[in-house]
């Protein structure tokens, strides 16, 4: 029986306070805050036990230290900005709690996806006798599971991996982004890095493309090879992996509109003046786009994610493919959610209860790959994300 407190009132934050609150045997009690209180109580209003809700700014670790000394969790589930994970971390040490996340820090002036900032505070962690999991959502979360799994069972040493993120789902606007604008749009923009023999290769965002064919007939999709930070992490506890490469499925509409809107300067984020204030224009275009959290009822089709591994098995070379599809109407039905937040607030509610059970827990910062990755496999099948796992005779994205 444990308390958390889950910062964070967006699509995801709603899909984990949803999942803990399934498992009360686990979740006894449940603390969601939120810089706006009211979007916490929406998503209390769904559930079918009740939760306590607070205001916190997640920017202000006095404000968050005070809050966690008031309400003294077991663990912070963080599904707040990016931008917040080291006041959020800050505050843990100061009352003493543990920490999880779904997705690294990233500055607010720079669109800089590394985990340096985070691994700097094993010795911090450690010292006070803490545990905190990073990146415990999809990709990064399952993607880094699913890897360890298949090294784990399927082969002696891996060799080459490939990420491969597909989002076959349609919600009917021209171009809306399905987790948090400027999140999202920082990402797509950003450098693309691939890891290929012991460094990693810098290239323009989006400029290599492939055509995938997802499994169980959820389609054929122009995939494009971006960065993502499960391969920093990745690349460095399997250090036997001589390529590595993260892929994301868009839509030509998706890919023209980012396109006109970079061109004008609606993506930049930098501050600019306006009307004799400072306004980044990403963030003014966040405010025009649809909510991702609203897309649940008007999102068809399916997501399909996960991970091939190429490597040797006693001697010989084989490739194996682990992934998951998810329907976006099943996790609306369920959840009042679309698939994306989905499969990020189920792998975290997963790493949360590995937590509080004591099956992942060491002092220190860790990569959610570096613990033993059955028991999670376990309840994904059990929690919303059932998974296949298939060996191939070819693959190749080089074209």
């Amino acid at each position: 029986m444990s308390k958390v407190l889950i910062i964070g009132a967006g699509g995801v934050g709603g899909v984990v306070t949803h999942k803990c609150a399934q498992l009360p045997e686990v979740f006894s009690e449940i603390v969601l805050a939120s810089r706006t209180e009211e979007k916490c109580k929406a998503i209390a209003a769904q559930l079918d036990r009740p939760i306590k809700t607070a205001k916190v700014d997640a920017d202000n670790v006095a404000e968050l230290t005070t809050l966690l000394e008031q309400e003294k969790p077991d663990l912070v589930i963080n599904v707040a900005l990016p931008y917040q994970d080291l006041t959020i971390m800050d505050a843990c040490l100061a009352a003493g709690v543990d920490y999880l996340d779904t997705a690294n820090y990233e500055p607010l002036d720079t669109a800089k996806f590394e985990y340096k900032w985070q691994w700097a505070y094993q010795d911090k962690f450690k010292e006070a006798g803490l545990t905190a999991l990073l990146g415990s959502g999809f990709d990064p979360g399952a993607t880094n599971v699913f890897t360890a799994y298949i090294a784990k069972h399927y082969f002696d040493e891996i060799h080459e991996l490939d990420i491969i993120d597909v989002n076959g789902g349609d919600h009917g606007y021209p171009f809306a982004t399905n987790f948090n604008p400027e999140i999202n749009i920082r990402e797509v923009t950003a450098e693309c890095r691939h890891w290929e023999n012991g460094e990693f290769v810098e290239t323009p965002a989006m400029s290599k493309k492939a055509t995938f064919t997802c499994p169980e007939e959820v389609g054929t999709y122009n995939i494009y090879r971006m960065y993502h930070e499960e391969l920093e992490s990745l690349t460095k506890n399997f250090p036997t992996l001589k390529r590595a490469q993260f892929w994301m499925s868009f839509g030509d509409s998706y890919l023209k509109h980012l396109e006109v809107l970079g061109n004008v300067g609606m993506t930049g984020i930098e501050p600019i003046d306006y009307n004799g204030q400072k306004i980044v224009p990403i963030q003014f275009l966040k405010a025009l786009l649809p909510d991702p959290s609203t897309l649940g009822p008007r999102t068809k089709g399916k997501t399909c994610i996960g991970c091939v591994v190429k490597g040797i098995k006693d001697g010989k070379e084989k490739i194996v493919y682990l992934y998951n599809i998810k329907d976006h109407q099943d996790c609306y039905q369920e959840v009042q959610s679309q698939a994306i937040s989905y499969t990020t607030g189920v792998p975290a509610m997963i790493g949360a209860k590995m937590m509080l059970e004591g099956k992942w827990k060491q002092s220190g910062v860790w990569n959610i790959e570096q613990f033993d990755p059955d028991p999670f496999m376990e309840d994904m099948n059990k929690y919303g994300l059932p998974w296949n796992v298939i060996e191939l005779d070819n693959f190749n994205l080089d074209d």
